[in-house]
């Protein structure tokens, strides 16, 4: 499915002041429009020849199937169920629910129950394993206390597995951003979190042996109790069917300099900060083994407010890692749009926008030409280290760092090379008429 309004009379936002960012992939408490005068966005594949739905549950690692993995935000009042072309996934995860503090499994948001039931329907019709994602940036809150006792995980464990039966469920997906560490600022943290989350993940293993269980992670392994990077989580791949490695937000508006995203490689790089490679190397050295890893990719870049002078030195060709507007950060596209007057609750401060611009959006608003290409009058590089385009818009001085079709080949290129076990793009209504998804899953093949 299409949908039918174009994206060239998306117009662009202005500038505004912003608070610093928490994260892009967070739990929606409620429905979120664009704003007035914005275009939805086409976001849909073209499909290719479909992998099928071959992926199976079962006791750690569960098969070398190729997976082929999206998310889908459920607060977007013009990118819903309907609007998903199902084409080139084999596994899709609704996102998302939240533990919450009586144990239950909580979805959020006006009619998300009905949502999911017709996303789980949709799914199955096409031949898509249905998956639940369990936490997020903002819904972690929970997430520790819901483990800490023998009794909690026991009745957590048992209320996600009859959650999943309840709703048809395939899989669930954990989003603990993140055991051991402080995520947004308000979760509880206790130095067992780790631990604990293993016991909850076996003890839900052995209730439910039929449900796929993955987990969306950081580029660095899980935290033992001392807050150090664990050397062995071998015990977790015992358990689980396959791990998401969140390989973006590398660079964004919380960094010192720009740079990229979600660079493919980093051991090349003048400011070192995580990458797809360093990433597997870190949780394969650690006991997961490689077809068990699943790439995550973004469908979003983000954007800076950098003078042409500091962009651009000598005129015509872009800084990577360069200072920026910290104060500034550019507001991004319709789906960036945060209310006047909405306040982070965990902080207590203003929210503003996170200069975030999704793919169908760089393309909308004139960064990008309808093929990918970059427009007329922008400049443009791609860093060869991290297999990252850039653009920057002298006219707004705005410099955006993002993924299109060449570095998502790229990613697909690795993804087959090192035998990882597929992708997982977050999201799937950000990228541009399947050129992101048709791009890597043909590179993979």
């Amino acid at each position: 499915m299409k949908l039918s309004t174009s994206l060239s009379l998306l117009t662009v936002l202005p500038l505004a002041l912003a608070a610093p960012m928490c994260s892009l992939k967070k739990t929606a408490t409620a429905a979120v429009s664009a704003p007035t005068g914005a275009s939805t966005p086409t976001g849909t594949a073209p499909p290719p020849t479909s992998t099928g739905n071959s992926t199976s549950g079962g006791a750690g690692g569960g098969n070398s199937t190729r997976i082929s993995m999206g998310w889908f935000a459920d607060w977007h009042d013009n990118f819903t169920v309907s609007n998903i072309n199902w084409g080139g996934y084999n596994a899709m995860a609704f996102f998302t629910a939240q533990p919450d503090n009586n144990l239950n499994v909580l979805l959020q948001g006006t009619n998300v129950e009905s949502m999911l039931e017709q996303f789980v329907s949709a799914a199955h019709t096409n031949n898509v394993k249905a998956l639940l994602t369990l936490g997020g940036w903002s819904g972690s809150v929970y997430w520790s206390s819901s483990v800490a006792t023998a009794q909690n995980r026991s009745t957590f464990a048992n209320n996600v597995a009859q959650f999943a039966s309840a709703h048809n469920l395939d899989g669930i997906d954990f989003d603990w951003e993140y055991p051991g560490k402080q995520g947004a600022g308000c979760n509880i943290v206790n130095s067992n979190d780790t631990a604990n989350f293993l016991e909850f993940i076996t003890e839900l293993r052995q209730l439910a042996p039929n449900l796929t269980l993955s987990a969306a992670v950081s580029v660095l392994p899980f935290v033992d109790s001392t807050g150090n990077p664990m050397t062995d989580v071998s015990g977790f791949a015992k358990q689980l069917d396959w791990i998401e490695i969140m390989n973006y937000d590398v660079f964004g508006s919380f960094s010192t300099v720009t740079g990229p995203n979600a660079p493919l490689n980093d051991s090349c790089s003048s400011h070192p900060s995580g990458s797809a490679v360093s990433a597997v190397a870190a949780w394969t050295k650690a006991g997961f083994s490689a077809n068990q890893i699943v790439l995550g990719v973004p469908s979003y870049g983000h954007s800076f407010s950098v003078p042409s002078s500091t962009a651009a030195p000598s005129g015509n060709q872009l800084e990577i890692y360069t200072s920026f507007s910290s104060s500034n950060t550019p507001q991004g596209d319709a789906w960036d749009y945060i209310p006047p007057g909405t306040i982070d609750a965990c902080t207590g401060q203003p929210e503003g926008p996170n200069g975030v611009f999704n793919f169908w959006a760089m393309v909308g608003y004139g960064y990008l030409n309808s093929d990918g290409s970059v427009a007329s009058g922008m400049l443009s590089t791609f860093d060869q280290c991290s297999q990252t385009p850039f653009v920057y818009n002298p006219n707004s001085q705005i410099l955006i760092s993002y993924d299109d079709p060449q570095s998502f080949t790229a990613k697909g290129q690795y993804i087959a090379q090192a035998g990882l076990r597929g992708f997982a793009m977050y999201e799937v209504g950000g990228d541009y008429n399947g050129m992101l998804l048709n791009a890597i899953n043909k590179a993979m093949s």
